[in-house]
């Protein structure tokens, strides 16, 4: 039995289940695709959905398959692996780049580069998402973990759920914080209005975010976010939420992008328990060149 798992995009939100599934598994007949969710075989969260189901954006479908429809093939990226053992990897995402396949096979993803150059990943997640055990936005640049093991991906996901993986970011937002540092702890789910984007809301799921003010220009703060929770757009919501959203970001910012095709966010710091040595790791990488140079413009002149 196979396994997929696929990511929905803003482009397809909206489309019945088994007309998107039948635009990724175009090798297969409709009578086969009714096929797999009469049997049940498609669900989103371990819960089978109806072929009439109309999918929301980031809806994560699994579909379980005893035919081979699907496959990634290896493409050299020459991705910056920071760490690398037999069990975990710890690797850099640059910005821009998307982690996974979702609904087009043809957009390099970030799982391309892992299958050439890491040539054994866990499959725990599916043909599709191959030692992938979390995953940043797009443009939000920084460090993966990335299981190479079943038994390692196991131990990740237990680590992740358990809150015990340390995830430090840094970022640029806009207007003065008055606080040295706080905490950020309001529910993140769907947005009522605009279905593609996250939103704090009663009925979303517990999302905690710590900040602290590293530095302040006169309309920007140069700012680190600790993770407790890791909710879809977190940091992005959170911060938009108390009033100061994410310089540059297209989707809960409200100014100006300055030079970059999305927000000044980057996952700087991950440390993790290694699944076999029970040891704790922890790993940095510096912010991309832009934030970088951004970063320099606001100290000589904040604009």
């Amino acid at each position: 039995m196979n396994k997929w798992v696929f990511s929905v995009e803003e482009s397809h939100v909206g489309l019945r289940a088994d007309v998107f599934v039948a635009q990724l598994l175009t090798e297969t007949t409709r009578s086969q695709i009714k096929k797999l969710f009469d049997a049940k075989q498609v669900s989103i969260e371990g819960e089978p959905i109806k072929a009439s189901y109309p999918v929301r954006f980031d809806d994560e479908l699994t579909i379980l398959s005893s035919d081979e429809v699907a496959r990634i093939d290896p493409v050299n990226l020459n991705l910056e692996i920071v760490y690398e053992d037999d069990d975990v990897a710890v690797v850099y995402k640059p910005q821009g780049m998307v982690v996974h396949p979702a609904v087009s096979f043809k957009e390099v993803t970030m799982v391309h580069g892992l299958k050439y150059q890491i040539k054994t990943l866990s499959d725990i997640n599916g043909t599709l998402r191959p030692g992938i055990v979390h995953r940043i936005d797009k443009d939000t640049s920084g460090l993966l973990l990335v299981a190479k093991t079943n038994f390692a991906h196991e131990s990740l996901v237990i680590q992740l759920q358990e809150k015990t993986v340390k995830r430090v970011y840094e970022a640029l937002c806009l207007y003065p914080i008055v606080e040295d540092s706080g905490t950020i702890s309001t529910p993140v789910g769907r947005d009522e209005i605009n279905r593609l984007k996250m939103a704090v809301t009663n009925d979303g799921k517990k999302a905690i975010t710590h900040f602290k003010v590293i530095k302040r220009f006169k309309k920007h703060n140069y700012i680190e976010c600790v993770l407790e929770t890791g909710r879809t757009h977190q940091i992005r919501v959170h911060m938009q939420y108390i009033g100061h959203p994410i310089l540059g970001d297209p989707l809960y910012g409200n100014k100006p992008i300055y030079g970059t095709t999305g927000q000044f966010l980057h996952a700087k710091t991950v440390g993790f328990i290694h699944p076999r040595s029970g040891q704790f790791m922890e790993f940095s990488h510096e912010s991309p060149e832009i934030f970088r140079k951004t970063l320099e413009l606001l100290e000589n002149n904040d604009f």
